[in-house]
């Protein structure tokens, strides 16, 4: 089961969701949330996916199995 990690604002502060979960953790600041949200991307070996205000995916990281990764 893929277990993406997704930074979402969310009631005034930034909520951090698993993929396939109904749980989420809240925090005041994206920072906070981010720094959270990489850790448990880290555990889970899957991607951490930041999303802006708009909800627009902002940034985008790979912890796990790489389909594309980079050429050398």
């Amino acid at each position: 089961m893929n277990k993406n990690v997704h930074v979402v604002p969310s009631g005034g502060g930034w909520d951090v969701k698993v993929e396939g979960r109904k749980s989420a953790r809240h925090f005041a600041t994206q920072f906070e949330a981010m720094q959270e949200g990489r850790t448990m991307a880290r555990n889970y070996r899957s991607e951490h996916i930041v999303h802006g205000r708009d909800g627009r995916i902002r940034q985008r990281d790979s912890y796990g199995r790489d389909p594309f990764p980079p050429r050398g």
